[in-house]
């Protein structure tokens, strides 16, 4: 690749979003994920879920491995042009709706543990009453 590297606008990120010619934007630097697509081991669906717009928390969130960050590196295409059309998610950015999601998921969470105890307890105290051990 040579030493400057391509600028990649919004528009250009939305004219790679389909099977044949998609960009992928991570971490503020625009990725063509074409070749690689029928390889995903999550399916190309979830890779085209996240066409046209910022998938970095996409692919944060799943946790890939090293293998998968050092295949990026080939598949580059540039940085991404910032501008007010797409907000990338950078390492500092906060926002309210995310904040709001993150709360949502932790009260989800809680309950994923709530839910299944109080059944067991409720199980086992119908097992308890109802054999006659009184």
């Amino acid at each position: 690749m040579a030493s400057e590297s391509k600028l990649v606008t919004y528009a250009e990120l939305k004219a790679h979003s389909t099977k044949e010619s998609l960009y992928i934007l991570l971490h503020e630097k625009v990725y063509d994920v074409t070749k690689f697509i029928d390889e995903h081991p999550g399916g190309d669906e979830v890779i085209l879920a996240e066409a046209g717009r910022d998938a970095t928390e996409a692919f944060e969130d799943v946790g890939h491995s090293d293998e998968a960050r050092a295949l990026l590196p080939d598949m580059l295409v540039g940085d991404f042009e910032k501008t007010d059309e797409l907000k990338t998610k950078g390492p500092s950015s906060s926002s309210s709706p995310n904040s709001a999601v993150s709360a949502a998921v932790e009260q989800g969470s809680n309950m994923m543990y709530f839910v299944p105890l109080a059944m067991l307890g409720a199980y086992f105290a119908w097992r308890y009453y109802s054999s006659g051990s009184i």
